[in-house]
């Protein structure tokens, strides 16, 4: 009985294995399609062979994104609108999380069913709305505008991770330190942000990603060239009658390197933030 159950518990295993592993080929595989265009030289732009390194293949398309495009421009206006975004979506939702947590006011539940039904509508049913306040704010064609407008779409989720964060550290330790002589914004300086370094991270890192990658909004609110994003400077290479996929092929690679990284160099506070944010809700 003892060898059937190991025998079981092995093939198991390695049916799990094998589904993770097909489960991460079909994940992988378009990423290495695309870097495969990225090589292609301009007689192969428009080939179909799936090939991952194509005939003739060279890093011209790289030399031509990052040279001779305006690629540190973008660089430069999403480095800036991610970083803001960043900085204000932890200052926002570390603040409004611990205020949802662990204090008892009037509309606490209500505002957090408010919080959270603002997830549910899309990007597109905003655009109209966003674009006329931003419009009378004098915002338009600015990054101060597409800031403002990814912090706020970005806030919910943080709020939600941040309030869901607090309520599994203990309100004794706040308490202890309030004894000792300091401050509730000393407590909350001192004892719950240090602890709260996971969540804290998950929220740095949503932020960013919003500011890093979206393109909808930006779209809408950004008209001029030397204040585009990095996904308008992309969509920028397609134009009616042609193309550019060995050069949208390499920005988009190069453009994935820090956000891969950075999930790389957070992963260990992402899977403690992840699983103990959702302890308690």
């Amino acid at each position: 009985m003892k060898r059937r159950g190991a025998a079981a518990r092995t093939a198991g295993r390695i049916l799990l294995y094998l589904l993770l592993t097909a489960i991460t080929i079909v994940t992988v595989y378009p990423i290495v399609q695309i870097f495969g265009i990225s090589l292609r030289p301009a007689n192969e732009l428009y080939s179909t062979s799936l090939r991952i390194i194509p005939e003739g293949a060279s890093f011209d398309s790289y030399r031509k994104v990052l040279f001779e495009k305006d690629f540190f421009v973008w660089l430069r206006n999403s480095a800036i609108v991610a970083l803001a975004v960043s900085v204000f979506g932890v200052t926002f939702a570390s603040t409004s999380g611990y205020a949802f947590s662990r204090f008892r006011f009037r509309g606490k539940k209500t505002g957090m069913i408010v919080i959270l039904v603002t997830q549910m509508f899309p990007a597109t049913m905003l655009l109209l709305p966003l674009y006329v306040i931003m419009s009378a704010l004098h915002l338009v064609d600015t990054l101060l505008g597409i800031i403002i407008a990814y912090t706020a779409t970005a806030l919910p989720f943080c709020i939600w991770t941040m309030k869901g964060y607090y309520d599994t550290i203990p309100v004794d330790l706040e308490e202890a330190a309030m004894i000792d002589g300091t401050t509730r914004v000393g407590a909350f300086v001192r004892v719950t942000l240090p602890l709260s370094a996971p969540a804290l991270v998950i929220t740095a890192l949503f932020s960013f990603m919003a500011g890093w990658s979206e393109f909808i909004v930006a779209r809408v609110i950004i008209n001029q060239q030397k204040l585009y994003t990095l996904p308008l400077g992309l969509e920028s290479l397609s134009s009616t009658f042609q193309t550019e996929w060995a050069n949208y092929a390499a920005g988009s690679i190069i453009v994935c390197i820090p956000v891969v990284a950075l999930f790389l160099l957070l992963s260990r506070f992402l899977i403690s933030g992840l699983t103990l944010g959702g302890v308690k809700g």
